[in-house]
């Protein structure tokens, strides 16, 4: 948690309410729903917070991932330690070409072929994965996830996937959230002034 990252001892429902964009009366109710705890006047302890946070997340101990296609996307995935912070560790990657799944190490992580998926998977009972594969390998990609265990996947191909009941997927669409985005730069514009139109 960056509060505690930060050094911060005490944060109030205000400053909290504020980062998550809600109210603070709904995110002292919402809190309430774990426990008691937060003194009025003085806001939340940051340790108590974390900690209670991290429970209910089942992120007090790094939860195992691995990624599968190691193409541009993977390797930047694989670089970022951000994962770490939150409580996730990518334990492998994989991916199908044998010029790259050599077993050599990425930033420490092992590229393995898609036969040492399942081992792997079961060694280190891991239940969520991250697919950066081509749109075309997807579904069949999620599908062998999805059969050796995986029942969360963050997925970074340009397709929905269809995937049995007890299976979570996210969709993650770099071009659609620049489109997002885009529309609402336009939609908030100010209006262009010509020079015709300035006041003096």
């Amino acid at each position: 948690m960056r509060l505690k990252a930060n050094g911060l001892e005490t944060v109030s429902s205000q400053a909290l309410s504020g980062a998550a964009g809600v109210k603070p009366t709904q995110l002292r109710k919402d809190l309430t729903y774990f426990g008691q705890f937060g003194t009025r006047g003085l806001g939340y302890d940051v340790n108590q917070l974390t900690d209670m946070i991290s429970e209910v997340l089942g992120t007090n101990n790094l939860q195992p991932v691995v990624l599968v296609g190691v193409g541009n996307l993977g390797k930047a995935l694989i670089s970022y330690r951000g994962f770490e912070r939150e409580g996730f560790e990518i334990v492998s990657a994989f991916d199908a070409d044998p010029k790259v799944a050599d077993g050599t190490l990425r930033q420490g992580i092992p590229v393995r072929s898609m036969d040492a998926l399942q081992s792997i998977v079961a060694d280190h009972q891991v239940k969520m994965a991250i697919l950066c594969v081509p749109a075309e390998a997807a579904q069949s990609t999620a599908n062998v996830l999805i059969e050796t265990g995986v029942t969360g996947i963050l997925n970074f191909a340009p397709m929905v996937l269809h995937a049995p009941d007890g299976v979570t997927v996210n969709n993650v669409n770099l071009a659609i959230e620049l489109e997002n985005l885009s529309y609402f730069i336009q939609d908030h514009a100010p209006d262009e002034v010509s020079p015709g139109n300035v006041e003096a």
